[in-house]
């Protein structure tokens, strides 16, 4: 892997200290909330698991090193939001216009979450091609652990992997993939920040802040 995201293998940042196991599971009131608006948000159907995904690691460096995790989970959703055009950025200072959104019959109402929950998200999908090695086919990994087909695009070959020989052993299904367009491709810094530096003591969430 080749950017500030992929952390897998990589010395320097420090120890992870796990949450013992009677820990909450979210830290601050707002962390539930980001978690869940960004859930809500997802059900308009305007972008796929992948693209959300990427949303959040084609922050720009220096965003996503001075993030939290819901913090970059927020800033991601409002890029989303504005490239989608769901929102504008006015939509997201609190000037909105009068009347009802073009989406909000894709609403997700609170009585429909543990409905829609226990459907999951399924990113399995069937056709394709044939894999292309078999169980016990020698292999070896790319170097450098890049993606070929997008320049700058997302890979799952950590780079202490990179150019390690090793034998196939199996095939995953079938997965659903973001469209590679110069949308959704482009790494830039996000358009709000969830708060300016320094980070408050309250833990609280403030409002979020246009930053261009």
């Amino acid at each position: 892997m080749t950017r500030v995201h992929d952390m897998g293998g990589r010395f320097g940042d420090g120890p992870v200290i796990p949450d013992a196991q009677d820990a909450p599971v979210f830290h601050e009131e707002w962390h539930a909330r980001a978690l869940a608006v960004t859930l809500a948000a997802g059900a308009l159907g305007q972008w796929n698991l992948d693209i959300s995904r990427h949303a959040r690691e084609r922050l720009a460096p220096t965003d996503y090193a001075r993030f939290s995790y819901y913090e970059k989970w927020i800033a991601a959703l409002a890029d989303l939001l504005v490239d989608r055009g769901v929102l504008t950025r006015e939509d997201l200072s609190g000037v909105a216009p009068e009347g009802p959104h073009p989406l909000a019959a894709r609403a997700l109402r609170a009585e429909a979450v543990p409905g829609v929950l226990a459907l999951g998200g399924p990113t399995e999908r069937d056709g394709g091609p044939a894999p292309r090695f078999v169980p016990g086919d020698a292999v070896r990994t790319l170097r450098p652990a890049a993606n070929r087909r997008v320049a700058g695009g997302h890979t799952r070959l950590p780079a202490y992997a990179a150019g390690a020989r090793g034998a196939f052993c199996r095939a995953t299904a079938r997965m659903s993939s973001p469209t590679p367009t110069p949308t959704i491709w482009e790494r830039r810094p996000s358009r709000f920040t969830p708060w300016s530096s320094p980070r408050p003591s309250s833990g609280r969430m403030p409002r979020t802040r246009a930053t261009r």
